[in-house]
């Protein structure tokens, strides 16, 4: 791949992967609630997920999505539901004083999934390979996957760093169930191209 296309592929990689999103508010709230240690799994899952989902969209399954359009229906459902279960997961990441119940933060492989029902994700995902690999070629493919890999892991550990910044100013657990539920309820707003695209 040219030096100059590469570079404009990592531009792209930098805006899609630091923009606000499903994964950054998730990780944003994770950074607060559990720490950067903690949620080192969840930013691995993140990076590596969608490279790897890339090479899969990259290596042909969009065209399953055009050949046969119930198939992106069925991902769209599954896609609400996960997302709306996530959104009550971040919401009660810090369960009031006298709970039982045990929060933790996601593990590599829930984030990693959390890709495939993630809309921003397949947006970038598939404007990557329609621009920078347009004939599918694997190892153009390859090259996109990697490139996301390099900018996509320092971009949204940003965001983690950011919760982590943000525990201090939470530590009264009034402020820290209003900021979960905040960012709970910009994720569901987050489904707002799935839901009305």
């Amino acid at each position: 791949m040219p030096p100059d296309l590469i570079l404009a592929l990592a531009a792209y990689a930098f805006v899609t992967s630091a923009t606000p999103g499903p994964n950054n508010i998730m990780l944003l709230a994770s950074g607060v609630n559990f720490g950067f240690r903690r949620t080192m799994p969840h930013m691995l899952g993140v990076a590596l997920g969608h490279a790897f989902m890339v090479l899969v969209v990259g290596v042909g399954l969009v065209g399953v999505f055009i050949s046969y359009p119930p198939a992106r229906m069925a991902l769209s459902v599954v896609s609400v539901f996960y997302m709306l279960w996530l959104a009550w997961k971040i919401a009660n990441a810090a369960p009031p004083a006298g709970s039982t119940t045990q929060a933790r933060p996601l593990t590599f492989l829930q984030a990693a999934a959390f890709q495939w029902v993630n809309p921003k994700a397949w947006i970038m995902s598939l404007g990557a390979v329609t621009l920078y690999a347009p004939g599918q070629e694997v190892l153009a493919v390859a090259w996109v996957a990697g490139v996301f890999v390099v900018v996509n892991f320092p971009s949204v550990s940003v965001w983690a760093l950011a919760g982590v910044g943000l525990r201090k100013l939470l530590r009264r657990p009034l402020w820290l169930r209003v900021f979960n539920y905040s960012m709970a309820a910009l994720l569901i707003a987050s489904l707002w191209p799935v839901l009305f695209a």
